[in-house]
């Protein structure tokens, strides 16, 4: 009988194993059937529609394979410089009639991100070719594109109201102390905040300081943004008495919009598409409504990155900053080190750019890639750090290793400090019963204690590791910006500047997007900057990823995105806020090494955790025997 239970395991292997073969053969099949197709559908003329169901990011993140036929499909995310481009090659194409700015499901990003594209938005307008905006309901940052749009419409069942950036932060205090858990901190910096959900209640009256600071600042900067391209819109009564001008409306929020010139036009889908088909023409056998489109996916196929004159090297920090190898999306410190090792030997590199959107995370990784990047500068190449919508903590500690840093204005960066997070559990297994004993040889015998908790010999070693991290990214800021570090100690401590007050303090040299950066690279590196071409030093995603991407790239008969008025994005909030709660679960319990990370950048546009976060909500309430 042995031998036939043997047998049986052995064959159910080997029918597993050629299952799996079959499978990875097939699909394998399939997306090379796919990436080969032959020839591309040549580009007519037609509106370019920017239907942007999903987030601006700087590095999107590699999609999962088969969760879209998992019926888990990931939210969509854009590059930011793939978006720009498009904009910018239709402003001198003749097929190019117009733009369409598709809003009902855009997913935001951070303020120094909209307002790049919101710029290449105003640039296409200057041609006098027409700029139509479309949603259900305006959010802010929809609206700092759509501010730049020569006609603004707006669903007569919809309307906008401005919320400005700020809002509840969640506090797990109350919850760990009556789940007996034990939180140790230790950290540098009176405004590093990132600890405070774990160890109070409340806000501390330092962190509201710098929010209200910080807010204040970028609240400002989109107000301007408004104004210049929207003069006549009423934004500041709207903000101020939005009942009033609502209730002045007998409650027609769309109404009121109009009447305070936010935007011009009342309409439906098709009475829009009606007004786009004007310009960019239509198909007589679709249905009404319909109007000749160019794909933003197949814009940018057609309008690839210039690979002529001299190399920049481009390596992006985007994402949280975490230890060993990683994909897109994530800034794995191994992963983003060897990239740039890697792009060295190849020796055809004049320079290097170090695009950074960050939040901050591992100190060890940020070192990691920091010392890559100081490799290149030791083999003669010049470095030039590019901000992007945040370079913050861990972020800005990677950017000092640049001969000169760019950021904009409504960049998040500084939070220079540092912290780490052990949590113990002994009053949570006291609650039930269990107790933890045992030997001990030395003090650090089973240190950090999970089950006993910490003892003050530890404790005082890791507080003493935190401030010797401190004082060292203390003196990297110090020798970068050639300032004392108690000068760097006073502006840092933890506290978050916008970019426009970074700059003031030092810690940022000039106003820049990523092409400007490219451009002084290039000249640092005596190159005439419209003789260059950026190299990205990426990890190229896998064939499983490619594959997952070809099935969700946008279709020019695509009828639209559903409509999203304001309640329905209160509970797309909702919901965000439940997986931010899960993710800040996880995320105590397994950030074992030392932090610089910066809390306060997570209220400003989509957080780099926000994917994983969502998709752990998704499990746990599959698990709980809930849907959303």
């Amino acid at each position: 009988m042995k031998l036939v239970r043997v047998t049986w395991k052995l064959l159910v292997a080997i029918k597993d194993g050629l299952v799996l073969v079959g499978m990875l053969l097939f699909f394998g099949l399939l997306f090379a059937a796919l990436a080969n197709r032959p020839g591309k559908a040549a580009i007519g003329d037609g509106a370019l529609v920017l239907d942007l169901d999903g987030s601006i990011v700087e590095q999107p993140e590699e999609q999962a394979p088969f969760a879209a036929l998992a019926g888990r499909p990931q939210a969509k995310q854009y590059r930011l410089r793939d978006v720009v481009r498009a904009i910018d090659a239709g402003r001198t194409d003749d097929r190019v009639k117009a733009l369409v700015l598709d809003l009902d499901r855009f997913g935001g990003g951070y303020p120094a991100v909209i307002q790049e594209v919101a710029d290449a938005v105003a640039r296409f307008r200057a041609t006098k070719k027409p700029v139509l905006a479309y949603a259900t309901g305006y959010t802010d940052s929809d609206y700092r594109l759509a501010a730049n749009a020569s006609e603004i419409w707006i669903n007569p069942m919809g309307g906008t109201l401005f919320t400005g950036p700020g809002g509840s932060q969640l506090y797990y205090k109350g919850l760990i102390d009556k789940l007996g858990v034990t939180t140790h901190v230790y950290k540098v910096g009176r405004y590093k905040s990132f600890v405070e959900p774990y160890t109070r209640a409340d806000q501390s009256p330092e962190a509201r300081e710098a929010l209200t600071a910080l807010y204040g600042s970028i609240f400002g900067q989109w107000r301007d943004s408004i104004a210049r391209a929207r003069p006549k819109a009423q934004v500041a009564q709207f903000l101020a008495a939005p009942d009033k001008m609502i209730l002045a409306a007998n409650g027609d929020v769309a109404r009121a919009n109009l009447s305070a010139g936010i935007v011009d036009k009342l309409g439906d889908r098709t009475a829009f598409g009606r007004r786009v088909a004007q310009i960019a023409g239509f198909d007589a056998k679709k249905p009404a409504g319909n109007f000749k489109t160019i794909s933003l996916t197949k814009w940018i196929d057609a309008n690839p990155l210039p690979t002529k004159g001299g190399a920049i090297g481009v390596v992006t920090v985007a994402g949280d900053i975490v230890d060993g190898e990683g994909g897109p999306g994530t800034a794995a410190g191994d992963t983003i080190a060897k990239a740039v090792l890697k792009g060295l030997t190849k020796g055809d590199l004049k320079a290097l750019v170090v695009r950074v959107d960050s939040p901050g995370g591992s100190a060890l990784a940020s070192e990691r890639i920091r010392l890559a990047v100081l490799e290149a500068k030791r083999q003669g190449l010049p470095i030039v750090v590019s901000m992007g919508g945040l370079a913050a903590s861990g972020g800005y500690w990677v950017s000092t290793a640049g001969d000169t840093i760019f950021a904009e204005p409504s960049t998040i960066t500084g939070s220079i400090g540092i912290f780490g997070i052990v949590p113990t559990f002994e009053n949570a297994l006291a609650k039930v019963g269990i107790t933890a004993d045992g030997v001990k040889t030395t003090p650090l015998s089973g240190q950090p204690d999970l089950y006993a908790g910490t003892n003050p010999t530890v404790d005082a070693i890791l507080q003493a590791g935190i401030e010797n991290g401190y004082r060292q990214f203390v003196g990297r800021v110090a020798k970068a910006r050639h300032m004392t570090p108690v000068r760097v100690d006073q502006i840092g401590q933890g506290r978050v500047w916008d970019g426009g007050t970074a700059r003031q303090l030092g810690l940022v040299d000039r106003f820049g997007t990523l092409s400007d950066a490219i451009g002084e690279a290039a000249r640092r590196a005596k190159l005439d900057p419209n003789d260059v071409h950026a190299v990205y030093l990426e990890k190229e995603p896998g064939w499983a990823s490619k594959l997952a991407q070809s099935f969700t790239r946008d279709d020019d008969d695509d009828a639209g995105a559903p409509a999203g008025d304001v309640f329905a994005r209160v509970a797309a909030d909702r919901r965000a806020v439940l997986a931010q709660a899960v993710g800040d679960v996880r995320r105590l319990a397994t950030g074992g090494s030392i932090q610089a990370r910066c809390l306060e950048c997570g209220g400003l546009g989509p957080s780099p955790s926000a994917g994983a976060d969502a998709r752990l909500l998704d499990v746990v309430l599959a698990k709980l025997g809930f849907a959303f």
